[in-house]
């Protein structure tokens, strides 16, 4: 049986406002090529449909598009809901799509779903596992237990409901698991919204060890291969999401796996999508003239940092972003800035506007949003209550 792993799809996410809808639009008609071309029998997308609960309608009507075009010919899609979505709204329209092809799951549930694949008469059992979160696991995670145990527990939870999953997999049939987590081992980046506080809700890869042959995972958005029993991977999302994701080469995952036999796996890296880089100019504005002459990264989104004697003006700012759409951030670095930032710091200005200040000058005069400064407050508070109540990492 071949199949096509995918997740984190992010519809309705912007960068900074810029809409990266047609970049979407541009993924999934690659993705239905690449579906086409290797005569895939089965696609998992594992969670992260949209970028909230509340997508807009042009993401639920691609999400749908994409769906009915998978499923073309028979092939089955399964698709489980992440922590970005809402998981009702992920499945509510299942009654409508199961004949189709389409298994929507939007909550944890101890029944596998059973797939017939139409190519090859095989039957796939997968343990399929949208994102568990604490309110769906609350009887184990309330209380005052500490992190450690936090964890324990909601990775015992997360195993317990994989073994029930798994109760139907023989070795007659293909084996797979699907989930939305994240498993402890796994390299992470900005863009995920984060799932676990501390670790507590990080999963152990043995919470995982229901006897899949592959295991297909979503929520990290670099592709990767965690260790475990089977082979347990993250595809990745399809879109670089944030820069801290600059230079990754984005990917699907290819799996061919007989029952009872051993997977292998290909990348197929994906052409659609504006990179995301970043720019460190020690040349001052004149070096980033001379780059966007040269075309450099013509079709990129740019996260600017430039290095000055004299301040940016706001003539500047508004030039360097006319010259190219795909400017993004924009942070000049002035000499003395460290020194006079811890002069500022030594002030009795509330820390709220220390930190406005701080911002202000790293992006060239842009006002933070409130939610950025409550995060900085929160993290601050933290940082000040750590030594003081003695707390392990």
């Amino acid at each position: 049986m071949r199949i096509l792993h995918t997740g984190d799809w992010h519809l309705g996410r912007t960068l900074e406002g810029r809409s990266r809808q047609k970049e979407q639009e541009q993924f999934i008609d690659e993705l239905v090529e690449i579906a086409d071309f290797h005569k895939v029998d089965l696609i998992l997308m594992a969670g992260d449909v949209y970028d909230s609960v509340n997508p807009p309608a042009a993401s639920e009507q691609l999400f749908y598009e994409a769906a009915a075009r998978l499923t073309s010919g028979g092939r089955p899609l399964v698709v489980i809901a992440g922590n970005h979505d809402q998981p009702e709204r992920v499945s509510s329209v299942s009654p409508l799509v199961l004949r189709q092809g389409i298994t929507l799951v939007g909550l944890p549930t101890s029944e596998p779903v059973t797939i017939h694949a139409a190519r090859t008469g095989e039957i796939a059992k997968i343990a399929a596992l949208p994102y568990p979160s604490e309110a769906r696991l609350g009887e184990l995670l309330a209380g005052d237990s500490g992190e450690e145990e936090l964890r324990l527990a909601y990775s015992a939870r997360v195993g317990k409901l994989m073994q029930l999953l798994g109760r139907e997999f023989t070795p007659q049939t293909v084996n797979l698991a699907m989930s939305h987590i994240y498993v402890l081992g796994g390299v992470e980046s900005d863009s995920e919204r984060p799932i676990q506080v501390g670790g507590a809700y990080t999963v152990d890869p043995s919470a995982l060890a229901c006897g899949a042959q592959y295991t297909a995972l979503g929520h990290l958005h670099r592709a990767q291969r965690v260790k475990g029993e089977g082979m347990i991977r993250y595809s990745g999302s399809p879109l670089a999401y944030s820069f801290s994701e600059a230079g990754q080469a984005k990917s699907v995952t290819l799996i061919d796996v007989a029952p009872g036999g051993e997977p292998t796996f290909e990348e197929i890296y994906l052409r659609c999508g504006r990179p995301l880089v970043r720019w460190s100019s020690t040349g001052g504005l004149q070096e980033v003239y001379t780059w966007l002459d040269e075309g450099r990264d013509a079709s990129a989104f740019i996260d600017l940092e430039i290095r000055l004697s004299e301040a940016m003006s706001m003539n500047d700012i508004q030039r360097l972003r006319k010259s190219r759409e795909g400017i993004i951030h924009i942070r000049p670095i002035y000499p003395q800035m460290e020194m006079e930032l811890e002069q500022i710091s030594r002030s009795r200005m509330p820390v709220q506007e220390l930190f406005r200040k701080f911002y202000q000058r790293q992006t060239g005069g842009a006002e933070p949003e409130d939610s950025l400064i409550e995060l900085f407050l929160q993290l601050t508070e933290e940082e000040r209550r750590q030594p003081e109540e003695g707390e392990e990492n």
